[in-house]
């Protein structure tokens, strides 16, 4: 596993980094930047590399090892990055002012004088929206987010320790987590105005059939109209649409010789006519919570 950071400045992506290396056996890989500002002595370190093309051959042939990276220079070394299915990307970020105080800090531990706060904006800007080097791009392509509003470094590795980043269904999900991203996938079909739901029928780690709430075939959709409780659209209107029922009845008792699951959205409540049909049919309802992704907000206190 691959877990590469990027983010803004002050940030906390060395101590992620850090963290990763001291308690979850992590091991740092270093990438020299595209312009020749690296002393030639650092790149015979050990697992530190002059072109990203070696850094990528030298991690698929160790692909079951845990490495980290803070050195994501640009878009075109993502790229290449990306292809390998072991690689993960999380993004770091921080409130402005507090970046800026943990900035200032860091120059006074150098005995460097600190910016002004308009200075570390300007800095800002230019780190992250700098047209050939800007990080924003890579930001919004991490697999996750994450928001260090964290006071102290053991504040910072108890949020870590709890999100679990190392875990390995972020890069590749199990079976539970792969049907629930098809059940969600064709939710997006839904056109009932008051609620998306999407299922995946599933016997033997095999899709049978895939739904999505709506009116039956070859009517008005319910966007258009064709919803027959349309009238009360945003109050009352029917989750479920029990026109399909004596169909899917039939489709479920022809799979009553094989344990058979439906995967839906977490939220979404079964009337007691669809539970009779899942019992009849003999297929029971799974939900699952995979885990998280995009924005996460780690504790501040």
């Amino acid at each position: 596993m691959l877990i590469g950071l990027c983010g803004s400045i002050s940030a906390g992506k060395q101590s992620v980094a850090t963290y990763l290396i001291e308690r979850q056996g992590f091991s740092r890989l270093c990438l020299a930047p595209p312009a020749p500002t690296i002393a030639r002595s650092v790149l015979l370190e050990q697992h530190c590399f002059d072109t990203v093309e070696k850094l990528v051959d030298y991690i698929t042939k160790r692909w079951q090892q845990r490495w980290v990276t803070t050195d994501i220079w640009n878009e075109d070394i993502l790229e290449k990055l990306l292809r390998r299915p072991s690689f993960l990307l999380v993004s770091v970020d921080a409130p402005l002012t507090l970046r800026w105080q943990r900035y200032k800090s860091r120059c006074g531990s150098a005995e460097q004088p600190g910016p002004s706060l308009e200075e570390f904006v300007q800095m800002n800007d230019d780190h992250l929206y700098h047209y050939q080097s800007g990080s924003a791009q890579l930001i919004d392509r991490a697999g996750v987010r994450l928001v260090n509003r964290s006071l102290n470094l053991d504040q910072l590795h108890q949020t870590l320790a709890e999100l679990d980043l190392p875990n390995e269904k972020r890069l590749r999900p199990d079976w539970d987590q792969y049907f629930m991203q098809l059940a969600s996938l064709a939710a997006q079909r839904s056109n009932c105005m008051k609620r998306r739901v999407g299922s995946v029928l599933v016997r033997e780690k095999r899709v049978i059939s895939t739904g999505y709430n709506g009116t039956p075939r070859n009517l008005k959709n319910c966007n258009e109209g064709g919803c027959q409780w349309q009238v009360e659209v945003l109050r009352n209107i029917a989750a479920d649409h029990v026109q399909a029922f004596d169909v899917t009845k039939a489709v479920w008792r022809a799979l009553a010789s094989q344990p058979a699951f439906v995967y839906t959205q977490k939220k979404m409540l079964c009337s007691k006519q669809t539970a009779a049909v899942f019992a009849e049919g003999g297929v029971k309802l799974r939900r699952f919570s995979p885990p998280h992704k995009g924005l996460v907000m780690l504790k501040s206190g």
